[in-house]
């Protein structure tokens, strides 16, 4: 099939319609859109179709592009994720874009569950107590990225030497990282995907890739996952990603 004829068929799977041909105000913009998207940038390298979606929701969240986000979060049910799975792909931006950004994600997302007729509130995944988030934040923080962050720091005045890499592991990795509902290869995924939208974390984006290794994906998803981000970051995000990740790229090959 040419890419006309993936577009069509990729696109009833994800909407349950047909791609533009003639309609509406741009018909010609909507061609170029659907066609790369989902005649090209679909069927470029071996992600399935939910892990596809996923990183969509991701993206979207962190580019707060919200009326896009509601369409994509009924996109990723079509393509089999669960409303959990897309809940905690969104959950998890909170650390990397901020809680009030996330807030607006959680709710366009909920917007797609209520009329999807999603009874809320989901059932919670947290598995760490209150006062057990520093020793399990390690638990999942040092087996992948070590105590670099903690050394890094070690220099700064008073508390916040402390505070500062403190807060990272108990916040990012205590209630976060540490939820049920997504797998730990997926969440280094995602995670490594949005820095790469983010466009000025090129520092974590390295990190967060080789993280993203040890946790089971491989250099090939990793660039698919960037490529699949493209279409939502624009170009020169992805190539400043791409840049960034040379060496990890260099080190696996």
């Amino acid at each position: 099939m040419g890419r006309i004829e993936l577009t069509a068929e990729k696109f009833a799977e994800l909407f349950g319609g047909k791609p533009v041909v003639d309609e509406g105000d741009d018909p010609e913009f909507m061609r170029i859109l659907q066609r790369f998207i989902f005649g090209e940038v679909f069927y470029t390298g071996d992600l399935d179709d939910q892990t596809r979606e996923l990183i969509t929701v991701s993206v979207l969240t962190a580019n707060q592009t919200l009326p896009q986000l509601t369409v994509h979060v009924r996109a990723a049910l079509a393509a089999g994720c669960t409303p959990v799975e897309i809940r905690e792909a969104v959950y998890q931006c909170a650390p990397l874009i901020g809680f009030p950004k996330t807030l607006n994600a959680i709710s366009a997302m909920n917007e797609a569950f209520r009329g999807k007729g999603i009874a809320l509130p989901l059932p919670a995944q947290g598995t760490v107590a209150d006062d057990d988030r520093q020793r399990m934040g390690r638990c999942f923080q040092e087996p992948i990225y070590g105590r670099e962050l903690a050394r890094q720091y070690s220099d700064l005045p008073g508390e916040f030497a402390e505070a500062l890499p403190r807060f990272v592991t108990e916040l990012t990795f205590g209630d976060f990282a540490s939820r049920n509902g997504l797998d730990r290869r997926r969440r280094e995924l995602l995670t490594f995907v949005v820095l790469a939208a983010l466009g000025d974390a090129e520092p974590q984006v390295r990190s967060h890739a080789v993280g993203a290794v040890k946790a089971g994906n491989t250099v090939e998803g990793l660039l698919a996952a960037l490529l699949q981000a493209m279409p939502y970051t624009g170009v020169p995000r992805i190539l400043n990603a791409v840049n960034a990740i040379a060496p990890v790229l260099s080190d696996v090959s």
